[in-house]
């Protein structure tokens, strides 16, 4: 899977977040293109980022290992395959990312 961005590295960290633990690339629901961030996204495509909703299976991507993820998996703050921390700071961008229709 590829990861879409600004200045990337070879995990998927963006010239916007560039932690150690921003590797999780997420879908846009209307291109299904996996961006490092909401504004790589913007920046680069003629379309606004739209969120997915959290019941939509793989649309989250681990920039460590490359598994696709599942909100679920995602909100464990790690990835379940490789252990990788995730961002706990990426809770403020929710509404961005993820449609709540639970």
């Amino acid at each position: 899977m590829k990861i879409h961005g600004i200045n990337l590295d070879y995990k998927g960290r963006c010239i916007h977040y560039h932690n150690k633990n921003d590797i999780v690339a997420l879908m846009c629901q209307q291109c299904h293109q996996f961006y490092a961030c909401y504004k790589c996204h913007d920046a680069l495509n003629n379309h606004l980022f739209k969120a997915v909703s959290v019941k939509q299976l793989h649309n989250i991507l681990c920039g460590n290992c490359q598994t696709l993820l599942n909100y679920d998996q995602y909100k464990m703050n790690y990835c379940p395959n490789c252990q990788h921390q995730f961002n706990a700071k990426c809770v403020f961008h929710h509404s961005i990312y993820f449609k709540n229709e639970l």
